[in-house]
């Protein structure tokens, strides 16, 4: 079931954006050495994890185990995230994120089971909604000080 990993997704949504909206700037965009990625590129990096996921996540109901992956170094540097503005990034997130979490409360159980291989791995529908999640959760606590990775939703 991804019953729990949507009320994370909608926990986060609801939570996240104010977080981010007061990052200055200055720390947004700043990245911490060569060659990593600054806050504002993780959040792009899961713009493009959304992205990707959704394709998955519609495909894989309808298609043969379809192969589904990305170069993410190089969507990232080509999407330019650290030009675009900051508020319409944690926008864009947040809606991208709502709409995923639309198109996963109405997936049929009996499509959970369906596959996609993605990273060179098959998974079902139901783990990479999982794992969807708390890739994104791992990611935004490197963005935010602090994501209650464990919240509950009654």
């Amino acid at each position: 079931m991804i019953t729990e990993s949507i009320k994370r997704l909608q926990y986060l949504c609801d939570e996240i954006p104010a977080q981010l909206s007061i990052i200055p700037e200055i720390d947004f965009t700043n990245k911490s050495a060569p060659g990593k990625w600054s806050k504002k590129e993780i959040l792009g990096h899961l713009i493009d994890s959304a992205t990707n996921n959704h394709q998955r996540f519609i495909r894989a109901q309808f298609e043969n185990i379809p192969t589904i992956s990305y170069d993410q170094d190089n969507w990232n540097k080509l999407s330019h995230y650290n030009l675009i503005d900051s508020k319409q990034l944690i926008q864009f997130w947040e809606m991208y994120n709502r709409h995923l979490i639309e198109i996963g409360m109405r997936i049929p159980e009996y499509s959970l089971t369906r596959e996609c291989i993605a990273g060179g791995e098959k998974h079902t529908i139901e783990w990479l909604f999982n794992d969807y999640v708390k890739h994104m959760e791992y990611h935004l606590s490197q963005i935010v000080s602090y994501v209650n990775r464990q919240h509950k939703v009654d």
